[in-house]
């Protein structure tokens, strides 16, 4: 009997890879909104100062797969050396019971993370969207610049973080990460990174309730991709851009329990629960962004990333 298959970090990079994601979550996201499948939330376990445990288990009944992911978040990692994140991912088959792929669970939580905001602005951004702004400069947001970039020929990318040093790196980062001629400049505030932008994305570790991104900030027809936040109640985004924007949530009950933008345009009537679109009707062809300025707001769920493992598993397993 042979053991599972490692896909480490290295198997997991490149466009085709992303490409194989992005399409796997489409086809999840429409069992999803279908009730063809659901994603069990996720167990948490605290211990000591800000040291978090995390469990995450869900099935894709339809390909046959299911995954477990355990997940590290230790904060003075970093004072050690040691990345903040550390994590492994466990594909499982459903027919047989084996293990079948152990995958890093950090880089496979970044691929996806960027994947589902690609989705999104596949289906939502123009076509001709060449303009990329974005608020953060760490995992998550290179994660989405390769992510935006596998779906849309982004011309210039203009980041803002609030430290002005790791922006700058991002720049140089993303001017070879890029697969073709790119302009990535630096901006001294989120209103100048995102003016006239076609395409925004926020990935901070905000935990306050004060956005970083006006609503009035952004053009009208944007596609917007909020990712961050430490809380349910973290807000990058001013939920008040909700009540004119088309907006997508991965899950409506997932949004409602950790989505700050969406709790608090729900709480302040902005919206109502019905305003929300599952990225699954996107896909299926149900809802149309139709020019619309548009939102997505995730979460992260852990079907995702049972999508993303076998995508990736996949990808990284040669053709007998």
């Amino acid at each position: 009997m042979t053991g599972p298959v490692t896909v480490d970090a290295a198997q997991m990079a490149g466009t085709s890879q992303l490409v194989r994601v992005i399409d796997a979550l489409g086809e999840m996201f429409v069992d999803l909104a279908a009730g063809r499948t659901d994603s069990p939330a996720r167990t948490v376990i605290e211990h000591g100062p800000q040291r978090v445990l995390l469990v995450s288990p869900a099935v894709w009944e339809r390909r046959g797969v299911g995954s477990v992911k355990i997940t590290t978040l230790t904060p003075d990692n970093p004072a050690r050396g040691l990345p903040l994140i550390h994590g492994v991912v466990a594909l499982t088959d459903l027919t047989t019971g084996q293990i079948t792929a152990l995958l890093d669970g950090a880089e496979l939580t970044a691929v996806r993370t960027g994947a589902v905001a690609a989705l999104a602005t596949r289906w939502c951004a123009a076509e001709d969207a060449e303009d990329l702004a974005v608020i953060g400069a760490g995992v998550q947001a290179r994660a989405l610049v390769s992510a935006v970039a596998a779906v849309r020929r982004i011309r210039s990318v203009r980041v803002f973080s609030r430290t002005r040093q790791r922006a700058e790196r991002f720049a140089d980062w993303v001017r070879d990460a890029v697969p073709h001629p790119v302009h990535a400049s630096v901006c001294d505030s989120a209103k100048a990174a995102v003016a006239d932008a076609a395409i925004i994305c926020t990935a901070t570790s905000t935990s306050d309730n004060t956005p970083l991104v006006e609503a009035d900030w952004v053009a009208p027809g944007a596609h917007v991709n909020v990712i961050g936040g430490t809380h349910p109640d973290a807000i990058e985004l001013d939920p008040a851009l909700l009540a004119d924007a088309l907006a997508v949530v991965e899950d409506r009950s997932a949004a409602l329990e950790g989505a700050g933008e969406v709790r608090a345009a729900l709480a302040a009537g902005l919206i109502g629960v019905d305003d929300l679109r599952e990225l699954g009707t996107l896909v299926g062809g149900e809802v149309r962004a139709d020019g619309r300025t548009s939102v997505l707001r995730t979460v992260g769920m852990a079907i995702e990333d049972t999508a993303a493992a076998v995508a990736l598993h996949e990808g990284a397993t040669p053709v007998a």
